[in-house]
């Protein structure tokens, strides 16, 4: 068979930065903790407790020592509530989640109903809600959701970084119909552009597609949703045990991409499990 293996796949700049910041920072601390897995990697997240780096989920677990800030971020609540604290901390938070918490702060701040394409349950999305203090905010994953909006004067939209750029126009588009001033901060990472479009000329070309990435990762999901659209023979898996043989029968051309919080040990051991 013939493996086509996506350049980008693997880690982005902001997952690469805070998994380099958390074990230069198990190094060199006796007590460290992340608030919440530091990467939606199962994987790295065990090989960063066996640096003695333990995942707690709630600021009053906290007792002392460093605490990491996890790349996806935390809410505003959160850290002013670490800040509170007897804690060193070491904010990992992706730059481009920066922005877009940003962004939303300054829309609530001058009086725009704010607007977050992304999912409601995942960590970043909760974290940049929480900075839009001062008026509404909505968080809209789709279009149906768009439609739902209520109607206002002025409307500010941001999104989850690891959103697709034609979810984000598609909703942009009903918002034009909700308000008389729209202002949009396209807060997609670059890195999520590149690898989405990577990921759609692949799967062209494959008979069959594998997409390696935490199962509790929205962009290796919205990956494998992208990839199974055009090619259905399409499999999200998180490690080479998890490959079946039978995946492969009949197929000349298998096609492999990852999310963005990939090792890329897990990527090697499955181009080699395929290889074999």
């Amino acid at each position: 068979m013939k493996i086509l293996l996506a350049q980008s796949a693997g880690f982005c700049f902001g997952v690469r930065r805070a998994t380099t910041m958390a074990f230069e920072a198990a190094e060199s601390r006796d007590r460290i903790c992340s608030l919440g897995p530091i990467i939606h990697s199962p994987q790295l997240v065990e090989k960063l407790e066996e640096k003695g780096v333990r995942v707690l989920r709630q600021v009053e677990e906290i007792t002392g020592g460093a605490v990491i800030i996890r790349s996806h971020g935390v809410t505003s609540q959160e850290l002013e509530a670490l800040g509170g604290r007897d804690v060193e901390i070491v904010d990992a938070t992706c730059p481009f989640v920066k922005k877009a918490q940003e962004h939303a702060d300054l829309l609530s701040r001058e009086g725009y109903t704010v607007v977050l394409v992304g999912e409601k349950d995942h960590p970043e999305v909760q974290g940049i809600v929480s900075y839009a203090r001062q008026g509404d905010v909505y968080v809209v994953a789709d279009p149906d959701d768009a439609v739902a909006l209520p109607r206002c004067s002025r409307m500010g939209i941001v999104a989850q970084t690891t959103q697709s750029i034609e979810n984000l126009r598609t909703i942009v588009d009903i918002c034009l119909e909700k308000c008389k001033e729209l202002r949009i901060y396209n807060t997609i990472c670059d890195a999520t552009s590149v690898r989405q479009n990577e990921a759609r000329s692949i799967a062209r070309q494959a008979d069959v597609m594998l997409v390696i990435g935490g199962f509790n990762s929205a962009n290796t999901n919205r990956l494998a949703r992208i990839c199974r659209d055009i090619q259905p023979r399409t499999h999200h898996i998180e490690t080479a045990g998890q490959i079946e043989s039978q995946w492969f029968d009949g197929a000349e051309t298998v096609g492999i991409t990852a999310g963005a919080s990939t090792p890329r040990w897990i990527i090697d051991e499955v181009v080699k499990r395929v290889q074999a």
